[in-house]
């Protein structure tokens, strides 16, 4: 069986301990595609290639079975700011 969207977040929760996760199997269900967006204090510091390729090592098993990976969003829990829903947002003046 191929990777499915569970054994990704597993995998990258343990190596990454994310503040945020999100996966999503683009594929349609056969586990060869998959867009992320993840939140880790270990991108500190490192520019976005970097980050990309952090990822990219910590599914390096996954990767042989893996055809498509969308890196949405790769941040610093300091630059992770959820969109604010519409009940948050402030009438103007």
């Amino acid at each position: 069986m191929g990777v499915t969207k569970e054994i990704v977040e597993s995998t990258l929760t343990s190596k990454l301990n994310p503040t945020h996760l999100e996966v999503i199997d683009t594929s349609g269900g056969c586990g060869a595609s998959f867009a992320i967006e993840i939140v880790s204090d270990q991108f500190e510091g490192k520019k976005l290639l970097e980050r990309h390729r952090i990822v990219n090592a910590a599914l390096a098993e996954e990767m042989k079975q893996i055809h498509a990976l969308s890196i949405k969003k790769a941040m610093t829990p300091a630059q992770w700011k959820p969109e604010p829903s519409s009940n948050d947002a402030q009438p103007s003046a």
